[in-house]
This record gives structure tokens, sequence and C-alpha cells, in this order.
């Protein structure tokens, strides 16, 4: 496999070198011009290129890896784009996970699920739940609401029923309407 090496320099394109291993159809490519120091592979089907300028650099490939034996740290004073156009993204941590953000913070999809295999917790000083169709929550083996002030109200008709026992109870207990019945 005999590779060819060329070496250009220039006062007005700067220099360049180039192996082309006609074997294996690929050519590497490296070029300095004086702002842009520009690396390239090309292959029969794919090309990857790393360009960089004094206030940038930029990687275009096929597949991109990065392995660390310990920590890899990315960091923007300005904004930081994570994203897939095409296929699924995932974000995965051995350990912990944790994300936060000084001011707001939104999560949405089509369908979003959120579970916990242990302890599931939502807090807040003033927390909402709505849903333009229908709300739904259960537990497996109770359920329960409380406040110092608890107030359930429906704009057409309010059920409650249990196939045990049920009990309304308070210091004042108050039942109106513009008609009530009391048993079956």
């Amino acid at each position: 496999m005999p590779l060819v090496c060329t070496l250009k320099m220039s006062k007005e394109d700067g220099l360049s070198v180039t192996v082309v291993n006609a074997d294996d159809g690929i050519t590497q490519t490296v070029t300095m011009d004086g702002t842009t120091l520009t690396l390239s592979v090309a292959g029969k089907q794919e090309t990857s290129t790393f360009t960089q300028t004094a206030e940038a650099i930029a990687i275009k490939c096929k597949d991109f890896s990065v392995t660390a034996s310990n920590s890899i740290v990315c960091e923007a004073t300005k904004t930081l784009d994570l994203k897939t156009t095409d296929e699924d993204m995932s974000l995965s941590a051995g350990a912990k996970l944790s994300c936060a953000a000084s001011k707001d913070a939104s999560f949405s999809g089509q369908n979003t699920t959120v579970s916990a295999t242990s302890a599931a917790k939502l807090e807040g000083s003033d927390v909402s739940a709505s849903a333009s169709g229908s709300l739904s929550l259960s537990g497996g083996s109770d359920a329960t609401l409380s406040g110092p002030s608890v107030s359930v109200s429906a704009d057409s008709s309010l059920s409650l029923a249990s196939s045990g026992t049920a009990d309304l109870e308070g210091s004042t207990t108050t039942i109106k309407g513009s008609l009530v019945k009391a048993g079956s």
C-alpha cells in the first residue's frame, strides 16, 4: 500500500499536506491558510472535516464519539443546544441525574411519561395540574387529598361513591340543594 504524500507551501495559500491512500480510496488533507486550519479525511462514501479559526471550531462527520476515562465538561456563556432532527435522543446517568435552571424550566413532548421505581415527588409554592381532556388521579392502595381548606367542584354533576363505607363528617356538616335525597 504505497501512499502518495504532497506538501505545498505558498505565500498566498499557506501550507497544505495531502496523503493519498489509493488502495482504500482515502485522502487525508491538512491545510493552514493564515486564518483557518482544516483537517479533512475523504473516503469513497463519506468525508469528515475539522475546521478551526481564531473564533470557532466546526466538526462535520457521519458519526462523532467522545470518550473520557474521567469527566467531560461542556460549558457555554451564551447558549448550548443539544438536538437530533431525525432520530431518538437519550440522556442517562449511572447514578444521579440533575437538571436545574436559574429561571424557568420546561419540558414538553407529544406524549410525556415521568416514572419512578421508588418515590416520585412534585413540589412548588404553587402546583397546578390541568388537562384539556380528562384528568385521572389514582393510588394503588390509598389516595389522600389534604390541606387547611379543600374544595371540590364540578360545572355539571359531582359524584362521590364508595364500594365500601363512605363517611362524610365535620364539626359542622351542611348538605344543601334545591332537591336533597337521602337513602335509596
